[in-house]
């Protein structure tokens, strides 16, 4: 019988049935976010009227982190890792901070579109190509520069770090249901009353989809941020081995499927992107004679 000598051991022993549940349905969370958001990411590079688009330089970021966090998944998700402090076989916070990309690139997507829609002079003037690409770039180094001071200093101070994170981060999530209440109102009123056509369209398709992503997103992430809030404020033990087995771990990663998969469901232009640059390659329809 083959041995494999694996300096991290796997995250289940595989002695009861529900291991093989929380293995398979880890890889197949790893699996999928790849695909579906490295088809968003082709798909979008791939299209220069797409890049053209400001809301869709916001898709592309959000969808270069899930990818990535896609195949860090197979790493987090397969072997025994604990991201927290102090963590166990972690990757340094590197991972679990892409969400934390995500979070603010959607956030500044959500103000992209009020403003875009309640201020359409102002945004055509001001609001660049340039301008859009420089702000999804600041939310990577805003991330990664917190995740550089964390890994640096004291475990105690990085505890504090984390603490104050999660501060901000329950701010940023009132910010987000704020605008997603005053982004459907503009939708449901402001553009209902403007004249039918394309830039009608596109702004109501826009204001939809970022609802809806927005509302998916906190669904699958605002349990854990909860959870984390009662284990601090009570002191207890985290209750899972780690992090592939954690449902809440689980349902995060799980948004780096459904965010992307969104974004193929409410924008028509992206979706024909994805089925002609990418899986059109991959799998041809044969042409009939």
């Amino acid at each position: 019988m083959i041995s494999l000598n694996l300096t991290v051991p796997l995250a289940v022993d595989f002695n009861e049935a529900e291991d093989y549940f929380i293995f398979i349905a880890n890889l197949l969370i790893a699996t999928s976010s790849f695909l579906m958001a490295g088809s968003v990411m082709v798909g979008i590079i791939c299209k220069n009227e797409l890049r053209a688009q400001n809301r869709f330089i916001f898709m592309l970021n959000t969808s270069i982190s899930d990818t990535l966090s896609g195949v860090g998944g197979y790493y987090i998700g397969l072997f025994d890792v604990y991201e927290g402090y102090p963590s166990r076989n972690g990757t340094y916070y590197i991972v679990p901070s892409l969400l934390g990309v995500n979070i603010l690139t959607i956030l500044f997507a959500q103000f992209d579109r009020f403003i875009a829609v309640v201020y359409p002079y102002v945004y055509n003037r001001y609001a660049s190509r340039t301008v859009i690409i420089e702000v999804c770039l600041f939310c990577w180094f805003y991330t990664y520069l917190i995740v550089a001071i964390q890994n640096v200093v004291t475990i105690d101070l990085a505890a504090k770090v984390s603490a104050y994170g999660t501060l901000l981060l329950q701010a940023i999530i009132i910010v987000k249901v704020m605008l997603n209440v005053k982004l459907y109102l503009i939708a449901k009123y402001q553009i209902a009353r403007e004249p039918p056509g394309p830039e009608r369209d596109s702004k109501k398709e826009s204001l939809r989809l970022i609802i809806v992503v927005v509302v998916c997103f906190l669904a699958l992430w605002t349990p854990r941020f909860y959870y984390l809030i009662v284990v601090q404020m009570t002191r207890s033990r985290y209750v899972f081995n780690n992090n592939a087995s954690d449902p809440f771990s689980m349902m995060i990663r799980f948004s780096a499927t459904c965010t992307p998969g969104l974004y193929i469901w409410g924008s028509p232009a992206l979706r024909e992107a994805v089925m002609k640059t990418v899986w059109g390659r991959v799998c041809p329809v044969p042409r009939k004679r």
